[in-house]
């Protein structure tokens, strides 16, 4: 559901959101499942953590808007 939320609000800006599986990625990157294992699902953007469980949908339309 996050996903979808999170592909809404970005297609509205013309750009699309990069997925990363973090059970997958753990295999050669274990430090990803011990950082955000326990608040998945998460957005980052720019690099920074910007909202996990549910997309914060107009605090992330603000921060695309800048």
């Amino acid at each position: 559901m996050a996903l979808d939320r999170l592909r809404a609000v970005c297609a509205e800006f013309g750009i699309a959101p990069d997925t990363l599986d973090v059970d997958e990625a753990a295999a050669t990157d274990p430090g990803l499942r011990a950082e955000y294992g326990d608040r998945l699902p998460v957005v980052l953007l720019d690099g920074r953590e910007h909202s996990y469980f549910d997309v914060d949908e107009p605090r992330l339309r603000a921060d695309l808007s800048r």
